[in-house]
């Protein structure tokens, strides 16, 4: 809890008691420090945090020593939490206080030698927190708590920022003394950390331990996703033991091989499966044991299973897409079909029409750029600019226009799209795009992408843990129209 002043601070308590296990009273964030604090149901941390620590203030070591000598004894539901330079100036209740380290800029070399220096410490808990500039940095923060572990000290060791998400909801079942999180997503007092209700809600915290199958989403961006929406309630629905994260990767090769690959990775984990997204399902082929035929011909991944010490890929896109077409139209044999855009989903759909023996044009920007995947299954591939649709019988739209920077473009305009039946936008953030807004008013049916993310996304759950969706794809849908309307892009 952070707030300026009293008051709010024992509002965001009793709003917080709901989702905590404990409750940390961020007292540098207020303005001035009272004398008493709210009392609370639940245990409370008292922590004190200077600025070149993460915290609010400007503060002294000489200040922060007076504030601590100054407050009342611990009550038995009170830890305190202070850096690891006032150890030795300072006599708690060591069965309550958690000795702390806080390191913004990165993972630091001697890690393992900050550990061993607080394990040195009287207290009884300690707290490393580092930031993660590459989901590679979590494979250190895992080893640490392995190695308290065995020491048999309590530690709280987080990997800080978006690529260390991973060691903030599997750090308690992997024996973090505890998890930070939120009270809401405007709230975070550190970068990365997950709102609380979420943690449990969404991720089902509680319940994760060595047994659980873990997957999770490979991309770039990836925390904009509803992917874990979908298969969290998936997994509870069908009662499947696992968890699926999302995972910031920047270098597929050297994730694939140092934390995923059962041969070669550098961490034990329950890792099952893997959903991949841009920039890396062509990147991730290099990396895999087999790959399904149909992903062969697509030339892209998007789906990974991990099995008996191997990687098998798969493509679900091609088939998540043509889901929805296929409950509409009786036959695609012979319509005529317009896709705007060049990249993987393009590939897909392309593949996917043409097997329903489609007639493809595929419309870009960039021609130069478009025409090799044209030529690669023999379409033909026409400017975007100027384009008219009319005749077409369908018109998707396959690239990102439409969503986060590009939120309030269109790929084509109501004048380009007027005369054409139905209009695809393979967007799902948000539901209501400019593009089908632009083709409702030139008459056409539209087709938003929450139904191919829905389809596909069955699909990858049947590879990885042999069933079907037990929760309804319409409630599924209505569940996620609700995810995305809190959680738009900005």
């Amino acid at each position: 809890m952070c707030e300026k002043d009293l008051d709010a601070l024992r509002q965001t308590c009793e709003r917080a008691v709901e989702w905590a296990d404990l409750i940390e009273l961020r007292l540098d964030c207020l303005q001035e420090i009272p004398e008493t604090f709210p009392e609370l149901t639940k245990p409370v941390i008292l922590t004190f945090r200077p600025a070149e620590q993460g915290g609010h203030r400007q503060l002294t070591r000489e200040e922060r020593q007076t504030f601590w000598s100054s407050i009342a004894p611990q009550a038995k539901n009170v830890w305190w939490d202070i850096e690891g330079d006032l150890v030795h100036d300072l006599a708690p209740d060591w069965s309550r206080v958690i000795v702390s380290h806080h390191d913004f800029s990165g993972i630091p070399n001697d890690l393992e030698q900050i550990y061993e220096r607080l394990a040195r410490t009287p207290a009884a808990v300690l707290k490393i927190a580092v930031q993660a500039n590459d989901i590679l940095d979590c494979i250190r923060i895992f080893n640490l708590l392995d190695r308290a572990r065995n020491d048999g000290r309590d530690l709280i060791a987080i990997a800080m920022g978006n690529a260390g998400i991973a060691t903030r909801i599997l750090g308690p079942s992997r024996g973090s003394f505890l998890t930070y999180g939120a009270l809401d997503d405007k709230s975070a007092t550190a970068p990365g950390q997950v709102n609380a209700r979420k943690l449990r809600s969404l991720y089902h915290l509680d319940t994760i331990n060595n047994q659980t199958m873990i997957c999770g989403l490979v991309g770039l961006p990836v925390m904009h996703s509803v992917s874990p929406h979908i298969h969290n309630a998936a997994f509870v629905s069908a009662e499947v033991n696992g968890v699926y994260l999302p995972f910031e990767v920047q270098d597929a090769q050297q994730f694939f091989e140092r934390m995923v690959h059962p041969r070669t990775r550098e961490l034990n984990w329950n890792l099952r499966g893997l959903s991949v997204t841009a920039p890396h399902k062509q990147a991730v082929m290099n990396c895999l044991d087999w790959i399904d035929v149909d992903a062969k011909e697509i030339g892209a991944v998007n789906t990974v299973v991990v099995e008996d010490h191997q990687l098998l890929g798969y493509n679900t896109d091609a088939a998540g897409f043509l889901d929805p077409l296929l409950s509409r139209f009786p036959t695609l044999r012979d319509a005529r079909v317009a896709i705007i855009g060049a990249g993987g989903a393009a590939r897909a759909a392309i593949w996917a029409l043409r097997r329903q023996n489609a007639n493809v044009t595929l419309f870009a920007r960039n021609t130069t750029k478009a025409q090799p995947l044209a030529d690669s299954f023999g379409i033909s591939c026409t400017a975007l600019t100027g384009a008219l649709f009319d005749g077409y019988d369908l018109v998707i739209n396959a690239t990102p226009i439409g969503s986060g920077a590009h939120i309030h473009q269109s790929p084509a305009t109501r004048e380009q799209l007027s005369g054409s039946d139905c209009v695809y936008d393979l967007i799902y953030n948000p539901v209501e795009t400019r593009l089908l807004q632009e083709a409702r008013e030139a008459g056409c049916e539209t087709l938003g992408g929450l139904e191919m993310l829905v389809a596909q996304a069955e699909k990858q759950f049947e590879l990885w843990t042999g069933k079907k969706f037990s929760h309804g794809l319409s409630q599924m849908k209505t569940d996620l129209v609700r995810v995305l309307s809190e959680n738009s892009w900005p």
